[in-house]
């Protein structure tokens, strides 16, 4: 699939947005090829929202998709979900981070969820957020 973001007019059909799901990096290689080799257990769901809700802030940001309706159109879920998606960008970068690099999950349900971060990532204060993630991982 191209990647297809330009502007139609409106008047006659409906707006359409299209990103690949492979790009490749530039020279042509897959994104596959580049990837380690994934080890047992799966990656923790809220680190691959944490991820999500960086991609999408990129795609606003180059303009690819117009507001938070139009990802969430695209993704099939509500306007409040998103939100609550694009909400993980108020963590601390190192919390961010660490979000990104959770140890995967073998058995059972994740340790840490989107829920559970939603009062981290609505303090402002980084510092408070950082003592407040500590606490969580205890």
């Amino acid at each position: 699939m191209s990647q297809v973001a330009r502007p139609q007019d409106t008047t006659h059909s409906p707006r359409r947005l299209e990103w690949p799901l492979d790009p490749g990096d530039k020279e042509g290689q897959s994104s596959e090829a580049l990837a380690p080799k994934p080890g047992p257990g799966s990656v923790p769901r809220v680190a691959r929202l944490m991820a999500l809700a960086i991609h999408f802030e990129g795609l606003l940001r180059r303009g690819e998709a117009p507001d938070y309706a139009a990802l969430a159109r695209v993704g099939q879920v509500t306007r409040a979900r998103m939100s609550q998606i694009m909400g993980l960008l108020g963590l601390a970068p190192d919390i961010q981070e660490a979000l990104l690099f959770l140890p995967r999950t073998q058995k059972g349900r994740d340790p840490i969820t989107e829920r559970d971060l939603r009062p981290i990532a609505a303090e402002p204060d980084w510092g408070l957020q950082r003592e407040a993630w500590r606490r969580l991982l205890v």
